[in-house]
């Protein structure tokens, strides 16, 4: 008999805290009954009127576990590590450190719960910074890059680790048995970019990784690679401009088509046309950012998302789980440390 995933989730971080991350719960726990316990993590109190109100209870399967504090979205990740040590958030990733829950996942302060993840459960061998990893849409089905944000200023021999990371989880969730990589730059050519950039090529040229070379960013939406491989400058700020492009494309679609009786009309009759668009590139599926090289299972949810995106980051973090994603990361990292060493 499978044994059942345990995922600590944060109930109090993000914009709307239990309001959206109970019902996710419950959602996820229906859809999923005797392949997933979940423990919600926060206020008993507010928890569990949340539950009464969605007409449920806690159970064996869905715990509450009481956190006194939390930890608020603009708090400094320094002071909350200090000082919010029994916070809904801490407490979470505590659970996954002493093995009660399998992974943890947050909508909360992304630099506090990058900075108490890396605290309490320690990088992997090998790994000098974790690094923040998500899915984004491409026109064959996604995209992974890495890093978005968690490291703005990075080495050549981090860019490698991230390649290494992305090129694992790649494969482990996606099947994909030599996953692209390709390392973001300003141009394909190889004089093209800084020289943190050139170095790292030259590492990931010698290594066994399914290394493609460089790629420009509209490389993440076409299907240039599987892995795409920067910094966290660099990828937030076109993590960011996606998102804002996504948004004025939705936001002129809709003014065009109600412009007046004829666009309307043509509007209506090409509605599933454009739910279907929608549906492909709807932000809460590709919800859920997992936080790479570290010991343990840590997924981010996006602060502000709704009871559907939550409960895709859940999915993601059950998924890793079951792929065992930190152990094939340390695999593989051995490997290619070995490797360099016989070379």
């Amino acid at each position: 008999m499978k044994a059942k995933r345990t995922i600590a989730l944060d109930a109090m971080g993000g914009d709307v805290g239990p309001d959206v991350v109970v019902p996710a719960a419950v959602n996820v726990l229906k859809a999923r009954r005797g392949e997933v316990r979940l423990i919600l993590v926060g206020d008993r109190a507010r928890i569990e009127q949340r539950l009464a109100e969605l007409k449920c209870a806690p159970e064996d399967d869905l715990i509450v576990h009481h956190a006194s504090e939390a930890v608020a979205m603009d708090e400094l990740p320094s002071s909350a590590l200090r000082s919010k040590k029994d916070s809904s958030m801490r407490v979470a990733i505590d659970l996954v450190k002493s093995g009660v829950a399998d992974a943890c996942v947050s909508a909360g302060n992304t630099g506090a719960l990058m900075a108490m993840a890396r605290f309490v459960l320690k990088t992997l061998t090998g790994i000098d910074r974790p690094a923040i990893c998500t899915s984004l849409p491409s026109v064959a089905g996604h995209t992974h890059v890495l890093d978005l944000g968690a490291n703005v200023d990075c080495t050549s021999e981090q860019l490698f680790q991230f390649a290494v990371m992305g090129s694992v989880l790649a494969n482990a969730v996606d099947n994909i048995e030599h996953p692209r990589v390709g390392l973001l730059n300003v141009g394909e050519e190889e004089i093209k970019g800084n020289e943190r950039v050139k170095v790292a090529a030259q590492l990931l040229a010698a290594s066994d990784l399914n290394y493609i070379g460089f790629v420009e960013g509209d490389a993440i939406y076409k299907d240039g690679a599987d892995v795409v491989v920067c910094d966290g400058f660099v990828g937030n700020v076109a993590l960011k401009t996606s998102e804002g492009v996504a948004q004025m494309i939705g936001h002129y679609m809709k003014q065009e088509f109600s412009r007046n009786t004829l666009t309307r009309m043509i509007g209506f009759m090409a509605m599933p046309v454009l739910r279907s668009f929608r549906r492909k590139i709807d932000p809460r599926r590709y919800n859920g950012a997992s936080l790479l090289g570290l010991r343990g299972i840590v997924v981010k949810s996006h602060g502000g998302a709704d009871e559907m995106a939550f409960a895709n980051a859940i999915d993601i973090a059950i998924l890793e789980v079951a792929k065992a994603v930190p152990d094939r990361i340390h695999a593989q990292l051995e490997s290619l440390l070995t490797e360099r060493q016989v070379v």
